[in-house]
């Protein structure tokens, strides 16, 4: 039996989505343990394309559990568009699709507040997606937020959704209207019901019948509220261990920790960035790799591999083997960049700054690999990549100090090649 974490090793767009449609082939139940609908998971079926926002990406593989897990903050409009637009598309949702009954739920005042506090001139601008995830896990934790649980109950949610919405209208000095969203809310409910469960106990269960679980991470481990460049972070723990507390399993289930990493590297929205290309090189890796958020269409910042972050979100998270994506990205390339090491006012340093000001300091030492000039697509082997590929991804294993388990050269699932007798392929065997 294999239970194990698939999670970003960077700050999220990684390809966590494909590596996890891929892998679930192999499990039982994936759980999705944090994050909101603020985080966008694109896979390619042929010549389908799936966006996936909220919903595990198992749910494409017919006869895998999905759950929605606790440390999951929902918008129910959101979720019932998303069931929508899977069942259009002739993906089986009813009987395969769980929710937690512990998840906070996002209304439409968490929204507001989230957009005001973006606008505000007398502070950065985090660069959220303003469809208030911050917000909501700030109710959670201040122990006013309402739940799933409550959400369904009807005759307790009325009297929460007004108490609630009292509260966000001072704070935004304007009037919510709190009838119409708990007439709205309670059509949600109607449609969500009969999929909440407790949904600790099913995964304890399961697990105890000798079922095997993929925990799906959202964002990126440098997104991490504790561990990434924070205040530009995320609301939630991105990192392995937020699968336990995220979901309500113990850290003595958990078989291992993949994480997944670009070739490059890249970013959305505000925060510190040591190895972001500039200019025309940015723009070419943005171009070449489609480099626009799944669920904004914001253009990411694009950079060079970062083998000094990389070694940190490893030791954050304790990756047994590191999935690459995006190979084909830098065919173009005749030479690539990468950085092996971090100066701050001239001297090497072996640890994270935690701070912006130490981050935003940041000198990159970089090394320069030779780039192969032909197209890696195609591949079905590692060992079909070109030398001068081959020999960059042994470097990235190297610098970062965890074996590369699998290689990803395009979007479609038969572009993925996993390493013989890796760590990876055992642990998904």
């Amino acid at each position: 039996m294999s239970n194990i974490i698939v999670l970003g090793a960077q700050w999220g767009d990684e390809g966590k989505g494909k590596m996890v449609d891929l892998f679930s082939e192999k499990f039982d139940i994936v759980a999705r343990y944090q994050g909101g609908h603020n985080a966008g998971h694109t896979v390619f079926i042929g010549e389908k394309k799936f966006v996936l926002k909220l919903i595990p990406s198992g749910i494409l593989r017919a006869g895998v559990q999905a759950i929605i897990g606790n440390g999951v903050v929902v918008d129910p409009g959101a979720l019932v568009q998303e069931m929508d637009m899977l069942i259009a598309a002739g993906v089986s949702v009813d009987g395969h699709l769980l929710l937690s009954n512990r998840a906070h739920v996002i209304f439409p005042f968490h929204r507001m507040i989230e957009k005001a506090a973006e606008s505000r001139t007398d502070r950065a601008a985090i660069g959220t997606t303003s469809r208030g995830i911050g917000p909501t896990y700030e109710d959670k934790i201040a122990r006013r937020g309402i739940r799933v649980a409550d959400l369904i109950d009807k005759s307790r949610f009325g009297d929460l959704c007004k108490l609630l919405a009292a509260d966000k209208a001072a704070i935004l000095g304007e009037p919510v209207d709190a009838a119409a969203i708990q007439a709205e809310y309670e059509g949600y409910a109607d449609r969500l019901r009969p999929l909440v469960c407790d949904s600790s106990l099913f995964l304890s269960r399961a697990m105890k019948s000798g079922k095997n679980v993929l925990f799906e991470g959202a964002q990126g481990t440098m997104l991490d509220i504790d561990h990434g460049t924070y205040p530009f972070v995320t609301s939630s723990s991105a990192a392995a261990g937020g699968a336990c507390t995220g979901t309500g399993v113990p850290p003595t289930a958990i078989n291992g920790v993949i994480g997944v990493s670009k070739a490059y590297i890249t970013r959305v929205g505000g925060g510190p960035f040591a190895t972001e290309a500039h200019g025309e090189e940015g723009e070419r890796i943005r171009k070449a790799g489609n480099e626009f958020g799944a669920v904004t269409g914001r253009p990411r910042r694009c950079g060079w591999f970062d083998a000094p972050l990389l070694r940190y979100t490893a030791a954050v998270n304790g990756f047994d083997s590191m999935v690459i994506t995006k190979v084909d990205v830098l065919d173009m390339l005749d030479e690539i960049p990468v950085c092996t090491g971090y100066k701050i006012k001239g001297e090497l340093v072996d640890s994270m700054p935690a701070t912006i000001d130490g981050l935003e300091a940041i000198e990159p030492v970089y090394e320069a690999l030779p780039g192969w000039r032909t197209s890696t697509r195609g591949a079905s082997s590692v060992d079909q990549l070109p030398v001068n590929a081959r020999k960059y991804l042994t470097f990235l294993e190297e610098q970062s100090g965890v074996e590369v388990g699998c290689v990803s050269v395009g979007p479609e699932r038969n572009e993925t090649m996993i390493v013989k007798g890796s760590r990876l392929e055992k642990l998904i065997s």
